[in-house]
This record gives C-alpha cells, structure tokens and sequence, in this order.
C-alpha cells in the first residue's frame, strides 16, 4: 500500500525547505521501526506558486500496518508537535 501525506504549510513557516527536510527525516525513522513500513519518499515542491502543496510524503507500507504505523511514537510526534505549521493536509492510500 501507498499512503501519501500532502501539506501545506502556512504562513509562519519562513523556511519551507528546512521544514520539508526536518519532518521527511522524521517520517524516515519509519523504516525499521514500525513493523510493515517498508521505506519513506519525502517529495518537496519545486515550484513556489500559492496554490501548490509544499511537502508529499510516500509512505510504502504492508496494508495491515497502518495501525502500528498510526500508533508510532514517530506519528505522535508528527501529530502533536506540527500541526502549528499546516495550512492544510490531505491523506490517501492506494494500492496496485
């Protein structure tokens, strides 16, 4: 399974390029710690226009992990320490 997490981020952020890379290298501390997670693509956008996202996040994971995923310290932290920095998030999984 794919899950994607897609932000933007708003207006307090003065430097998304940090930010992207703080938070993909925390989603990357995944991998090898929560069981089924099998690797994390960060994605950064490289065009600076308002209606753009500004972070995607792949997460390539097992379907029945998403619960060990959801309750990773890893996920707390992006849960309870980031949200401060969202103008919005979108969520979805597939798969092939």
């Amino acid at each position: 399974m794919q899950h994607h997490v897609i932000v933007k981020f708003n207006d307090t952020v003065k430097d998304k390029i940090a930010l992207a890379d703080e938070i993909g290298n925390l989603f990357k501390g995944m991998v090898g710690t929560v069981k089924g997670v099998h690797k994390v693509s960060p994605h950064k956008n490289c065009i600076n226009m308002s209606n753009r996202y500004d972070l995607m996040i792949i997460v390539d994971m097992e379907k029945d992990a998403l619960e060990a995923y959801s309750n990773s310290p890893i996920h707390d932290k992006w849960i309870n320490e980031y949200p401060q920095f969202l103008e919005s998030k979108v969520i979805m999984d597939y798969e092939d």
